[in-house]
C-alpha cells in the first residue's frame, strides 16, 4: 500500500515537471528530465545522505511512472492544465505524505529528531527545488510566498514530535500528512502568503 501512495504522489509531482517543461517550452527530453527531477528528487537527496541506495533506483516503477506522466502532459497538456487545481489538491496529499514518510525514514536510520525533519522538508519539496533551478525559476524554498515549506515544515516536526513520544507508524504518519496537507489547502484557498521583509513591498 506505501508503495501505491509512493507512486501516486510521483505521478502528481511529475505532472507539475512535465507542465513547467511545457509552459518553459521545452522538448520532449527536457521535459522527461523536469518530470523525473521533480518527483524523484528529493527522496534520492534524503537516501544519498542517509547513505543508503535510494529508493527510486530499487524499483522500475519509480522511474516509469514519470515517463507515463509526461507522455500525457506532451500529448494532452491543455486538458491537463484545465483540471490543475485538482491537481494542486493532489500536490499537496503528495507533499504532506513525502514529508511525512522522509522524516519518518530518517528516524528509522537513527536521525536525531531535528535532522530528520529537516531531510522530511527536503524530501517534500527537494524535488520541485531542482526542477525551478532547472528551469530557471526562483525555487520555492526561498520564495515561499505560497506557503509550500512552511506546511513541509509542519508535517515534517509533527512526525518528529510524535515519534520522540513513543508514536509510531501509520497512524503517526497519517495524522503527520493530513496537518500538512491541510495546512497547503487552507493557504490555496484564502492566498495566505508568507511575510516578505518589513519595507520590501511587494
Amino acid at each position: 500500500m506505501s508503495e501505491i501512495l509512493d507512486l501516486v504522489g510521483i505521478f502528481v509531482f511529475a505532472l507539475t515537471g512535465a507542465l513547467m517543461g511545457v509552459r518553459k517550452r521545452l522538448d520532449v527530453v527536457g521535459m522527461v528530465v523536469l518530470a523525473e527531477m521533480t518527483a524523484l528528487g528529493g527522496g534520492v537527496v534524503r537516501d544519498l545522505i542517509l547513505n543508503v541506495r535510494p529508493t527510486a533506483f530499487q524499483s522500475l516503477g519509480y522511474v516509469l511512472v514519470p515517463v507515463a506522466a509526461t507522455v500525457i502532459v506532451f500529448f494532452w497538456h491543455p486538458h491537463v492544465a484545465r483540471v490543475m487545481p485538482l491537481i494542486l489538491v493532489l500536490d499537496a496529499a503528495g507533499l504532506g505524505l513525502f514529508c511525512a514518510v522522509g522524516t519518518e525514514k530518517a528516524l528509522e536510520y537513527g536521525l536525531a529528531p531535528l535532522h530528520a525533519a529537516l531531510l522530511g522538508v527536503v524530501t517534500g519539496i527537494g524535488g520541485g527545488m531542482l526542477r525551478d533551478v532547472l528551469a530557471g525559476e526562483i525555487p520555492t524554498l526561498l520564495y515561499d510566498r505560497q506557503l509550500y515549506a512552511v506546511p513541509a515544515l509542519l508535517g515534517s516536526g509533527v512526525m518528529a514530535a510524535l515519534s520522540a513520544y513513543g508514536l509510531h507508524g501509520w497512524p503517526a504518519t497519517l495524522a503527520a500528512a493530513m496537518l500538512a496537507f491541510g495546512l497547503r489547502i487552507m493557504a490555496m484557498r484564502f492566498k495566505w502568503r508568507a511575510p516578505l521583509a518589513r519595507g520590501s513591498g511587494e
